[in-house]
């Protein structure tokens, strides 16, 4: 039983509370704390009631148990799930793990809506308030079982208090929901209820008219989704809008949707040769099955099969599909070691940080470490290094800075480390030349030392460029924005500065002309960009100018979806954090103790690496794998100029995925790349043109928005973001919200209220 202070609480927060005796029945007369609470005075002597009081039928009052809550006083409702009916703990959790997640799946920001409690029997309460509310209803009976396993308590009902919170709300906490929120929550409660006969799922046959329709047009009239998935999905539930659906042999409660209305398929699974998180219609459906998502070929076929009108010719907007395998935009964590991996994981799940930041920021921090020590040979004449230039896409507020400082860190400290012992031996090297000729002779000789900072945040090229000519390794460009680093290409000085970023991308010699100080040359530039960019601000610089340029092309994008963390309490212990901050330390010393080398005029002589024969089969593979692609019509024309710079990256991240195995796991020779790194690197390849794709794909979306935007200027965001859906109901609801400066949540019910329309 809560304690009273507990219960007294609970009254300052438009809580009725009745006594329980024994059997979960009132112990006093309650009917009139439907609509009068009791005061705390009277609940507090009913509370410490400890029997004695005998009633007119000679029977006694039994002793206060427990604390009930009255529903139906002020709007209260409760769903109750009693799993008690379940013979096994399995079974009972099963239920409740997919009726929870059924509910989370279609009632929007659900945990900050209900109010959930465990019961003593394994069962559940979901407390909420309404501004329509019933009597107690019976909504789900099992095959073979009397009892409801879900019902309501409204007016007229009661709950027993329970002190095992589920979600986050408590009951000092019980949120009003709308109607419409109430709704779903019934129908998908009502979808448990035993049905002797399996609804059968009809199509109904669609009238065809004669049109000037586009086969796929026309195609999605007439055919069923069903038809096609019919050998991969099943349905699961029937619910009001949309029948849920499960993958053969999958073992999550569901696989996703197909919407009644628009007869398109929503899926979350992975596991299909259908993209997730994407509306598919019954043609692309059918293109992907039939077509390997060759949709020009597709529409050819159903066109001849009499779909379309005969006066439209090829689809000039399916010359711009873009296919994305949704595998590929996955952050390949494998192809790191697996002490590197376990290190990002609790990063994840203890700092909320982003495993594809984190893993991109490793790349970077081992292109900087490596620099010009070992470069990869792919044949005679054809040599590449392993800079990297990475941009991680996110709006503000998702930690990227944060995440790329959880893996970056112990190399800043390096850097500082250097910095310092330059400065000592700086001071130390200017006092030896301040020695007369004589007192240098009695003095052991003070070699002018090499400047080894190799990290800058903030620079100007000139700066950079003299910090280059000492700090000829490399130097790791780190900046928390990239937008300015972006703008800065097109800028025209003595030259400009996207001529020297596009030779120090390529390694060729970079040559710096001022007139009022000594010219600076480098003749071996390495150096590796890292920072983050706002989606908005890099979609501004896919342009044609710097397609046509190459300079967006080098750039390996990162833009997982991500949202922002509540506070957890999980903590990363210290002692894996001074193991990585020592593991890198250790690889940064041991680069520059065993591996980089100098000849006599103390320049680097890069040590050659060179694929194995396993190796290099797989890289012939893969170069004309790309190759294929490059002069193949499957490919969209804007995707293909990426495809180049590939050639280059994949070699680039073998090398540095092969030097890090050979430090943290099997310490092999350095200057062979195995086949395992070379298939390593196709994975990480694939990551980022699926990203590239990804954000190609939202900068169309985010200029067709803009662009539905200014049409309808003079119409209401309700009537803008009706003409935007209509166009595309597929659009990213975070864009829109932003563009039309209103919330998510808006276009959430914006969207209800259109799908309730229809």
């Amino acid at each position: 039983m809560i304690t009273l202070s507990r219960a007294r609480q609970l009254f300052d927060f438009n809580l009725s509370l009745i006594t329980i005796g024994d059997k979960k029945l009132p112990n006093f007369p309650w009917k009139a704390q439907q609509t009068t609470a009791l005061s705390k005075d009277n609940f507090e002597k009913n509370y410490n009631y400890q029997g004695g009081i005998i009633k007119k039928d000679k029977t006694e009052i039994p002793k206060t148990c427990g604390v009930g809550i009255v529903t139906g006083y002020k709007g209260l409702e409760v769903i109750d799930i009693d799993l008690k009916v379940l013979p096994s703990l399995k079974e009972q959790q099963d239920f409740w793990n997919e009726y929870i997640s059924f509910l989370k799946d279609n009632i929007d920001d659900f945990e900050n809506k209900f109010c959930i409690y465990k019961t003593v029997n394994n069962g559940y309460h979901i407390l909420y308030r309404c501004a329509k509310i019933e009597g107690n209803k019976k909504l789900s009976k099992l095959e073979g079982y009397t009892e409801a396993i879900i019902e309501t308590r409204g007016i007229g009902g009661y709950v027993f208090v329970y002190e095992n919170k589920v979600e986050k709300l408590d009951y000092t906490e019980i949120k009003e929901i709308s109607e419409l929120d109430r709704e779903v929550l019934f129908e998908i409660s009502k979808s448990y209820n035993f049905i002797k006969e399996t609804e059968k799922i009809e199509v109904k046959e669609k009238e065809y008219k004669e049109s000037k329709l586009t086969p796929w047009d026309d195609y999605n009239s007439k055919v069923s989704i069903f038809d096609i998935i019919n050998d991969s999905f099943e349905v699961v539930r029937n619910i009001k809008d949309k029948y849920i659906i499960r993958r053969f042999n999958a073992t999550s409660a569901h696989s996703g949707y197909v919407y009644k209305n628009s007869g398109c398929m929503y899926l979350f699974s992975t596991g299909t040769i259908y993209p997730h998180e994407k509306l598919i219609s019954p043609f692309t459906a059918y293109a992907i099955k039939h077509h390997n998502s060759d949709f020009k070929e597709a529409a050819k076929k159903i066109y001849k099969e009499g779909y379309g009108s005969r006066l439209i010719k090829e689809p000039k907007e399916l010359k711009e599909i873009v296919v994305i395998n949704s595998k590929d935009l996955e952050f390949p964590l494998d192809i790191f070691p697996e002490s590197l991996q376990n290190y990002i994981k609790m990063c994840n799940t203890t700092l909320d940080s982003s495993i594809d930041y984190m893993g991109c920021s490793l790349l970077w921090m081992a292109s900087v470490i490596i620099g010009n020590s070992i470069n990869i040979r792919i044949k005679n004449g054809w040599v590449e290094n392993c800079t990297m230039w990475i941009s991680i896409v996110g709006k503000a507020g998702l930690g990227k800075t944060p995440s790329i400082s959880n893996i970056i860190f112990p190399l800043m400290k390096v850097n500082n480390r250097e910095i310092k012992n330059y400065i000592k031996k700086n001071e130390k090297y200017h006092a030896y030349k301040e020695l007369d000729k004589k007192e240098q002779k009695n003095t052991e000789e003070i070699k002018k030392p090499i400047k080894t900072q190799f990290i800058v945040n903030d620079i100007t090229l000139e700066a950079l460029v003299d910090l280059h000519e000492e700090s000829d390794n490399s130097v790791g460009v780190f900046k928390d924005e990239l937008a300015g680093w972006f703008k800065d290409m097109n800028k025209y000085r003595a030259g400009s500065d996207l001529e020297f970023w596009l030779s120090s991308w390529s390694g060729k010699a970079v040559n710096l002309n001022r007139k009022t100080a000594k010219s600076a040359f480098v003749e071996k530039p390495l150096i590796p960009v890292l920072g983050g960019i706002q989606p908005s601000i890099l979609t501004t610089f896919y342009t044609d100018e710097n397609k046509d340029n190459g300079f967006i092309d080098r750039m390996l994008l990162s833009f997982p979806e991500l949202e922002i963390e509540h506070y957890n309490d999980k903590e990363i212990s210290k002692d894996v954090l001074e193991w990585y901050s020592s593991s890198v330390v250790n690889f940064y010393d041991a680069v520059k103790k065993d591996i980089l080398k100098r000849n006599i005029e103390m320049e680097i002589e890069p040590i050659i690496a060179d694929f194995s024969n396993e190796a290099k089969k797989e890289w012939v593979r893969i170069f004309n794998d790309i190759t294929n692609i490059q002069n193949s019509d499957e490919e969209n024309e804007y995707m293909k100029s990426m495809l180049p710079k590939q050639k280059s990256y994949i070699p680039r991240f073998s090398l540095i995925i092969n030097t890090i195995d050979c430090f943290y796991a099997d310490g092999t020779d350095v200057s062979t790349i195995s086949k395992n790194s070379i298939l390593k690197a196709e994975k990480l390849s694939k990551y980022f043109i699926a990203m590239a794709k990804k954000i190609k794909v939202n900068t169309v979306e985010v200029s067709d928005i803009k662009q539905n935007i200014y049409l309808n200027k003079d119409k209401s965001v309700r009537e803008k973001f009706t003409a935007i859906y209509k166009e595309n109901p597929n659009i990213k609801k975070k864009e829109v919200a932003d563009l039309l400066g209103v919330s998510r949540q808006t276009i959430y019910d914006f969207i209800k209220d259109l799908e309730k329309c229809n």
